[in-house]
């Protein structure tokens, strides 16, 4: 290569020779004017840079155009900066502190002098209109440290100032400018502020403390979505529409499946009649799994010594998410975070051999975290929470098998949930933090995190690789999955554990006779009940299966002197094990099924005078409406099926 040319390769594999400091945009334009138009961004060796970054050595680069999916948080960055002027110039004297891109928008926290009101939401888009209407563009520049502080300090922008003094000596300060007005910034960001567009929105305000620490200043939070067309917007707000009918919340309450209670404490969720029924169901379901699957039952107390903890490194790792301890005779006990230290315990209460593993211990166990009050949201986030959860003690010759079955074992459930959409995502450590985040042992994280990779491959399952999100003790896939009408949920997680074993001295006898440390696998493909019945409410907006549903039929008489038959029907459903019962209200049959309807109650058996007489029931199904009649036998065994095959 000759002195002062830099290497472009382009995804294609083309290779071009160019003069070093050449930027995206040069390099569009010399492949197309048309490109050079259309192109936004370029990925520069796999990292985003503004079009205008100069490219000062041998480099893999594509040109990103507004339509790519990279480009969209960038628009939502842009926006929050656009947000940011705005708000500045209506509101004199207001502060600035951080404004990111996140899932779905954008959000910017400010220091106000006097309160901001919902109603302001308008004024600021429609200063935001005016923003991007002028086309500012983007301009990124580096200045030194004192440069950047004499500035902000001149102009009281004291947060700007305190993220100066926190980065690290080395790092380069950038600085973006649009127009008059600028903000510290890493970047990037669009040519200009035109090319944000306006499919945004402002929705909310909120309280955020600084650095979300409780002990800093309470600031306001504005959040905003944006998008790259009207109609990613209109859908977007439409879906939130829809998630707002189907709030697990408003729908828990209609149907009496759970409540809380100030007296019992925030976040510990009293489970009603018909949301029990939902925890029984899903609690059969998985014992039935489980069993075919080779797991065996366990049990565990709710509370234990703090040195247990200490032993298997929770109490360093999560003891801000733990209830405090307990003094008893002299001992500190905490309440049960999870499962998983008891269950060493019960692998440990017997010698163990090669031939008996892998060992797979399933418990129903109720735990407790301590979820900070802001925090708690109905059943998404609780304080107790009935946990699916199991251990897998294996070889590692044992253990991509063992790994892949629980990810098929997430797959069964998707399929009787109705799930289309999810993702596997690996999460594995970041190296720079071993030893503080994550056990110290970069070998094993390297072996382990290949074998969960290996096992993916394998098995043929979609996955993304995140990094900085394993759990303390190895890698895991987090399980995020997609409801009917498109909201994310995390819903589940497999864990792998190479650390803890040893710390508890878990052994088996290998076939030479040697002692040996197993793997040790984590799973809990329901997750929590408490999150994961919050999923399905909102995913089937209430209207459950019929065998999961808190009750399955309900039947109407279209006057009381029927009702001695009705009864003799419902002592015939109670006894075939459907969750049956009977409206006999002095009301009109409208009234009756509309009411069942409200109920969500899937099936309607109407009775008559000819239904008495041929032995027979009316059937009505929700959604589908009247199907005739049939006689009562024939309708148990029907239903009993549809039951049991958990259509």
């Amino acid at each position: 290569m000759s002195k002062g040319l830099v290497k472009i390769t382009l995804p294609d594999g083309t290779i071009l020779e160019k003069k070093s400091g050449i930027t995206g945009l040069d390099i569009a334009n010399s492949i197309s004017s048309g490109l050079a138009k259309q192109s936004i961004l370029v990925e520069l060796n796999g990292e985003l840079k503004d079009l205008s970054y100069p490219i000062v050595k041998d480099s893999n680069i594509k040109i990103l155009k507004k339509d790519s999916e990279q480009a969209l948080e960038v628009i939502r960055h842009d926006c929050a900066h656009v947000m940011a002027e705005a708000v500045q110039e209506l509101f004199p004297g207001t502060q600035v502190t951080i404004g990111p891109a996140i899932d779905n928008g954008f959000y910017y926290d400010f220091s106000f002098k006097k309160p901001f009101l919902a109603d302001d939401l308008e004024k600021v888009e429609n200063k935001m209109m005016e923003i991007i209407d002028k086309k500012h563009p983007f301009v990124r520049e580096v200045w030194t440290r004192n440069e950047a502080l004499d500035h902000f300090d001149k102009i009281g922008e004291k947060y700007k100032t305190e993220i100066i003094n926190d980065l690290p000596e080395n790092e380069e300060i950038t600085i973006y400018k649009q127009g008059e007005w600028l903000d510290l910034c890493r970047g990037p960001h669009m040519p200009n502020t035109g090319y944000i567009g306006k499919a945004f929105k402002l929705m909310k305000i909120a309280g955020a403390y600084w650095r979300g620490d409780e002990k800093n200043e309470m600031l306001t939070r504005i959040y905003g979505t944006a998008w790259r067309t009207d109609k990613e917007l209109k859908k977007y707000l439409s879906m939130l529409k829809e998630a707002e009918k189907r709030d697990h919340r408003k729908i828990g309450k209609e149907m009496k499946l759970f409540t809380f209670d100030d007296e019992v404490g925030p976040g510990l969720p009293l489970w009603l009649p018909n949301g029990s029924v939902i925890i029984e169901e899903l609690e059969k379901l998985a014992k039935e799994t489980e069993d075919k699957a080779g797991y065996d039952r366990v049990k565990t107390p709710h509370i234990t010594k703090g040195s247990l903890y200490e032993k298997s490194g929770h109490l360093s790792h999560y003891k801000d998410s733990m209830f405090p301890a307990m003094d008893i005779d002299g001992n500190e006990y905490y309440l049960k975070p999870m499962n998983c230290p008891h269950h060493h315990k019960i692998y440990s209460s017997l010698p163990r051999t090669y031939k008996e593993l892998p060992i797979r211990l399933a418990e129903y166990g109720t735990c407790y975290r301590y979820e900070k009050s802001g925090q708690l949201f109905g059943l998404m986030r609780v304080r107790s929470m009935q946990m699916n959860d199991a251990h897998i003690y294996c070889t590692e010759e044992q253990f991509k098998e063992e790994f892949l079955q629980v990810c098929r074992m997430y797959l069964k459930y998707f399929e009787i949930f109705g799930i289309e959409k999810y993702e596997m995502r690996l999460s594995l450590h970041d190296p720079a933090k071993l030893g503080e985040k994550y056990v110290n042992e970069p070998d094993l994280w390297n072996k382990t995190e290949n074998l969960v990779r290996e096992s993916l491959i394998d098995g043929k399952l979609n996955f993304v690789e995140i990094h900085g999100e394993a759990a303390f003790y190895g890698p895991k896939i987090d399980v995020q999955v997609w409801s009917a009408i498109g909201r994310e949920f995390t819903l589940a997680t497999n864990q792998v554990d190479f650390a803890v074993p040893s710390k508890f001295g878990l052994t088996y006898i290998d076939s030479n006779n040697n002692n040996q440390t197993p793997l040790c696998i984590h799973r809990a493909p329901l997750g929590t009940h408490e999150r994961f019945v919050g999923f399905l409410i909102e995913h089937f907006a209430g209207n459950f299966p019929l065998w999961i549903t808190p009750v399955q039929v309900v039947i109407i008489t279209i006057s009381d002197k029927f009702n001695d038959y009705a009864i003799l029907v419902n002592n015939q459903l109670k006894s075939n094990n459907i969750r049956s019962k009977i409206d006999l209200r002095n009301e009109k049959m409208g009234a009756k099924i509309r009411n069942a309807e409200l109920n969500r109650i899937p099936i309607m058996l109407i009775i008559g005078e000819q239904e008495v007489n041929n032995n027979t029931v009316s059937i009505r199904r929700k959604f589908e409406g009247n199907l005739g009649s049939v006689p009562i036998d024939k309708f148990i065994v029907s239903i009993n099926e549809e039951i049991q095959d958990r259509k």
